[in-house]
């Protein structure tokens, strides 16, 4: 018993699953369900903040030379 669960009840909860949602589409879901799991994982150990402050580019250089100033 795990938590008040026996096996039968695992059994016809596992059984319902493969009638609603197929057995073609239970790799997909388990799939789904674990890389859920993955990144909630990694949201919780990650950074408590959220760094929000814009991030700056690097613009070209402007040049005074390439502007077309006679010079005469």
């Amino acid at each position: 018993m795990i938590g008040g669960i026996g096996v039968t009840e695992l059994i016809i909860i596992l059984v319902i699953v493969i009638i609603i949602f197929g057995a073609r589409r239970l790799p997909e879901l388990g799939s789904g369900i674990g890389k859920a799991i993955k990144n909630f994982k990694k949201a919780t150990s990650g950074q408590d903040e959220i760094d929000v402050t814009p991030k700056v580019k690097k613009d070209e250089k402007n040049d005074d030379s390439t502007t077309n100033n006679p010079t005469s």
